[in-house]
């Protein structure tokens, strides 16, 4: 698929299944995330990636935090089954480093521009998938449970696999609405 093609029909699949990217195309998709913006060369990322059981033990993450939210048992259920929706879970992490030029806010930047750059990766190979965020990604139960230093943050769960079904298009934006010219 041409780039530009790609990224001007972009869209999100919630319906996954097998297979998902495996061997040099998964290599292939974390080394496109690798070529996100990194001012400072920080390299601010790590890809936590949940597949076959792993993704009932991240259900099981999730399930305990909302839990001890004090939600109903049928959130509590649709949180452990959330990883199942998809045959691979990649969480992004940023990875915030102590920087003088390089504010933690662009180094969380950095980390989704590497999540994008993977979910593009992703379609670019015939693989589909959604970028899911949450409160999950924020909170420090599930950060505990990953291992994730106090400086990290989880910018997002990347729910990878094959198009189930096929999604509707989306109908074109014009982006004037959206763009103002200084001083104009």
């Amino acid at each position: 698929m041409d780039a530009l093609e790609l990224l001007l029909n972009r869209h999100s699949n919630p319906r996954l299944i097998e297979p998902a990217p495996a061997g040099e195309q998964l290599d292939t998709i974390f080394k496109a995330g690798l070529r996100a913006p990194d001012h400072g060369a920080l390299t601010p990322w790590e890809f936590i990636v949940f597949e076959g059981e792993q993704r009932t033990l991240l259900g099981d993450i999730l399930a305990n935090a909302t839990q001890a939210k004090g939600e109903a048992e049928e959130t509590i259920e649709k949180a452990r089954n959330a990883p199942l929706r998809a045959p691979m879970v990649i969480a992004v992490v940023a990875k915030v480093k102590e920087h003088n030029k390089v504010p933690r806010l662009e180094q969380e930047l950095s980390a989704g521009c590497a999540l994008m750059a993977m979910q593009m990766a992703s379609l670019a190979l015939g693989f589909n998938g959604i970028w899911r965020t949450g409160w999950f990604s924020f909170d420090r139960g599930v950060h505990q449970a990953l291992s994730l230093a106090e400086t990290d943050q989880i910018v997002g769960f990347l729910y990878l696999g094959t198009a189930q079904v096929a999604v509707r298009q989306l109908p074109e934006r014009d982006p004037a609405p959206f763009v103002r010219y200084f001083g104009k």
